[in-house]
């Protein structure tokens, strides 16, 4: 069983993931980068997936070697920090292209008996 803190870390990880998608659902690249409030939403919850697989341990990240774990924790940087630079075409790919296999990991290790 994870430890709560990990247990933390999935659920948002698996929370933040959903959402994101919810809020694209339906809506095209060029829709996406006319609504702003959805952009910001949406790279909102990938900046809570990055800093929630910070908090996730080496063994369990390394169960998972097809993610790419430092690419995940340093989109987070960007989000924060370069935010004049997030680009919507970036975001709106990592949620309909790249969300489903974090999403994926975060329900898998829940669902694991220890």
């Amino acid at each position: 069983m994870p430890s709560d803190r990990v247990s933390r870390a999935l659920a948002a990880i698996e929370l933040h993931a959903v959402e994101a998608q919810r809020f694209l659902n339906g809506m095209d690249r060029e829709a996406f980068r006319g609504d702003r409030k959805t952009f910001h939403a949406v790279t909102r919850c990938l900046e809570i997936i990055s800093e929630a697989t910070r908090r996730l341990p080496d063994d369990l990240k390394g169960r998972h070697p097809d993610l790419p774990w430092r690419d995940i924790a340093d989109a987070g940087n960007v989000y924060r920090h370069d935010y004049d630079n997030v680009a919507a075409d970036f975001v709106y790919r990592t949620v309909t292209h790249d969300l489903d296999a974090i999403l994926r990991m975060a329900r898998a290790e829940q669902a694991s008996p220890g």
